[in-house]
């Protein structure tokens, strides 16, 4: 006997059609399968878009496969952006895909980890503290010591190249 397929409509209306082995690895998939007494062959993902189902689908059939290991997590994540990371994160939160959803939490906070505030709020699009004047500078010198060892973030590194380029072509004129 064949294997049931599901038809998954993406929120930008891209369909892709899995096996039921795969739907059920994601939860919410599952439940609207389960609810239909199996009859339900297409679910809407209104949360999940086109570009990230695909990596959602590749990890779900690994995980069936029970090839889900350090390296293919390390290269599954290794051409990823902060955005599609964080997408991805929230594809698996909104999917109820546990083991998906905690890996790629600990992407994020690995990306994350001893960067700046400033890095941080930028990280999470956060440009609005409302902190009321002098407050943030008060909690800075209070908590001085988490600001310590602190990494170069990743955008400090790329503007120190640029002027290092701009430096040694100045040198070379």
């Amino acid at each position: 006997m064949a294997e049931t397929m599901i038809s998954l409509i993406t929120s930008d209306n891209v369909v892709f059609k899995v096996k039921s082995s795969i739907a059920k690895e994601m939860a919410t998939v599952q439940s609207f399968v389960d609810e239909s007494d199996g009859k339900m062959t297409t679910v809407t993902l209104h949360n999940v878009s086109s570009s990230e189902l695909p990596l959602i689908i590749e990890y779900c059939e690994k995980n069936v496969a029970g090839e889900i290991n350090k390296a293919f997590e390390a290269e599954f994540v290794k051409n990823l952006n902060n955005e599609e990371v964080k997408d991805l994160f929230l594809a698996a939160n909104y999917l109820d895909m546990k083991k998906l959803f905690d890996f790629t939490s600990q992407v994020i906070a690995d990306r994350i980890a001893n960067k700046s505030v400033e890095y941080v709020r930028k990280y999470f699009g956060i440009e609005d503290t409302e902190f009321l004047p002098g407050e943030e500078e008060k909690l800075r010198e209070e908590l001085a010591w988490t600001f310590t060892g602190v990494d170069k973030d990743e955008d400090e590194d790329a503007d120190q190249k640029i002027e290092d380029k701009v430096e040694d072509e100045k040198k070379s004129n």
